[in-house]
């Protein structure tokens, strides 16, 4: 239990670093937080400030939920501290990959105003799983391509994430992580969800990873 607290807390302070607040104290830029649609991650990054800008916060936003799957997850303790039990130990990374996601969400070092937390949950499904991205990715793309909604497109490839877990792994501590992280990402997507309904919500016209501005977060 000790080990599943102190991982946890890391994987949470690690998720706290914002990419986009970092790289605009970096390089002296505005608080991203007052541009576009006000949210701190990737997207919004890359739709306010450019390419450079969003891929070196969609780099960060990826590294951290990596490093705390990958590298903090599987870190040994010191001899002092006692190891948890192997069925603890289990969910050892699934929870690593949820606190990271909900420091990016609401950061305790940015007043708890953070990102939907969709690089940050593909950070840590690279450091989980590798394989389980290409489902993500595909269904993001065919959402976008269908739809033209990033936001719901987002949603959808956390749903997908479930599904993979179910068909490839379906192991309790896995399936917990894919459906928690996926209910994160629909909390997160609310007011996207919300806009759709209400007709006001902006498409996609082209893939803004090939340089438009326009779409929603």
């Amino acid at each position: 239990m000790t080990e599943l607290i102190l991982k946890g807390a890391l994987s949470y302070l690690l998720g706290s670093v914002m990419g986009s607040l970092l790289v605009a104290r970096l390089t002296g830029g505005a608080d991203i937080r007052a541009l576009g649609s006000g949210n701190a991650g990737a997207t919004n990054a890359l739709r306010t400030q450019g390419r450079k800008v969003g891929l070196a916060v969609l780099v960060i936003d990826l590294a951290k939920g990596w490093i705390a799957t990958a590298v903090i997850a599987p870190w040994p303790l010191p001899v002092i501290m006692p190891a948890g039990a192997a069925s603890l130990a289990a969910w050892c990374v699934p929870l690593c990959g949820i606190a990271v996601m909900l420091g990016h969400v609401y950061p305790l070092w940015y007043g708890f105003r953070g990102g939907k937390g969709v690089a940050t949950l593909l950070g840590a499904v690279l450091g989980i799983k590798a394989q389980l991205l290409l489902p993500m990715i595909l269904t993001w793309f065919a959402a976008v391509i269908a739809f033209g909604y990033v936001g719901l497109a987002s949603i959808l490839a956390a749903v997908a994430l479930v599904v993979a877990i179910a068909v490839t792994n379906p192991s309790a501590p896995l399936l917990a992580f894919g459906a928690v992280a996926a209910l994160l990402i629909l909390y997160t997507h609310r007011s996207n969800l919300a806009r759709m309904r209400a007709g006001t919500e902006s498409r996609a016209r082209r893939l803004w990873l090939f340089g438009t501005r326009r779409g929603s977060t």
